[in-house]
């Protein structure tokens, strides 16, 4: 990567740039937890529904036969309960996701404040740059964007050959 032609402005920008690509992931994020919150929310009431119907009353007569749920029916509510725990697993995995996400993309904005104040040290900025996305694995968050890390690396590999 040739720093000759950027200037620490650019790459301020670069870094913003980024974070602004985070806050997206972040918002889709929480739109998609939203969504499977309010999945696990209306399955619910309807598992407590499908449960409150299967219970008998205890003013009911011993003589009155039982509502209660045959083996089939128990087992289909212990399946419906297994897979509202496994969407809430997979909601609070989502909640981690997005709360990294929005980590990483407050840390670059932070980190194009600091490159506005730092002055005109072009490389000096690159390897800050460089350093805080190898800290981060922030490429890991860039799954079709290049990250300077990336750049400068694949440019090392050039050189090498």
């Amino acid at each position: 990567m040739n720093d000759d032609t950027l200037t620490v402005q650019e790459l301020a920008d670069y870094c913003r740039t980024q974070a602004r690509f985070l806050w997206g992931r972040v918002e889709t994020l929480t739109e998609e937890t939203e969504t499977l919150l309010d999945e696990l929310d209306d399955e619910l009431t309807d598992l407590q529904d499908s449960v409150a119907a299967h219970e008998r009353p205890v003013a009911e007569s011993a003589d009155t036969p039982s509502p209660t749920a045959p083996d089939q029916s128990v087992a289909d509510l212990e399946a419906r309960e297994r897979d509202l725990e496994e969407k809430q697993a997979l909601a609070e995995a989502k909640r981690a996701r997005r709360d990294a996400f929005e980590d990483l993309a407050t840390a670059y904005v932070d980190l194009g404040d600091d490159l506005d104040a730092t002055g005109d040290d072009t490389q000096a900025a690159l390897t800050h740059i460089a350093e805080f996305e190898r800290d981060r694995d922030a490429p890991a968050y860039f799954e079709e964007r290049e990250t300077i890390l990336e750049a400068i690396a694949d440019s090392d590999d050039t050189n090498e050959e």
